[in-house]
């Protein structure tokens, strides 16, 4: 139960910081990548732990709850940007400057989050009872390598399509999944310190 509690609690904290953090692109190794990217990949494999100990539904559960904690955030940061600062402390307008969301870039990334996640939800189960239940490794893998160029996709596009050139578009898309698939291979271990569910 301990173990749970900390993995939901990780899990959307994570898409929350996040998605914080992909209000920033920046430049790195040459390619474009919203700054979000560095820890969001960490939620597929904390949505592998929590699969393997909630099952599929539980899972579903966490996957709309981390979405609609992030749409509340950003509607939160939107009405204190607009209320009207106490002149007594200053204007105060980099609050409004940092965190006043860009409602392009919040829907970008819940939609993309929500497809994704469900998805890797869905091939993680499949691979589970289809394919093999030995190998926990091979279904992060498999559900991972499908879910991982979709978010990408869907976020990049959403988000950036139309506002920058097409050539930094598919930059943010590449450099994303790279980071994404590399944080997969790195956390991938972790599979295993959680015991699997026998029933879905």
């Amino acid at each position: 139960m301990h173990a749970t509690i900390l993995l939901v609690a990780s899990y959307i904290s994570l898409q929350i910081f996040s998605d914080i953090g992909s209000l920033r692109i920046v430049s790195l190794a040459g390619m474009s990548i919203d700054a979000g990217t560095f820890i969001y990949p960490l939620t597929f494999t904390l949505r592998d732990m929590v699969h393997k100990i909630m099952g599929k539904q539980g899972t579903r559960i966490m996957i709309l709850t981390a979405a609609g904690f992030n749409l509340f955030m950003a509607g939160y940061f939107w009405l204190v940007s607009i209320l009207p600062p106490d002149l007594e402390v200053g204007p105060q307008p980099e609050f409004g400057l940092v965190l006043a969301p860009l409602w392009r870039l919040v829907f970008a990334s819940i939609i993309a989050e929500v497809i994704s996640e469900l998805t890797d939800t869905e091939v993680y189960s499949l691979w589970k009872e289809r394919v093999t239940r030995r190998h926990q490794w091979s279904r992060v893998l498999v559900s991972n390598a499908v879910s991982i160029p979709l978010d990408s996709l869907l976020f990049s596009w959403i988000a950036f399509g139309g506002l920058f050139e097409a050539a930094v578009v598919w930059s943010i898309f590449f450099s994303n999944t790279i980071i994404k698939f590399a944080t997969t291979l790195v956390s991938l271990p972790a599979i295993y310190l959680v015991r699997d569910r026998e029933t879905h």
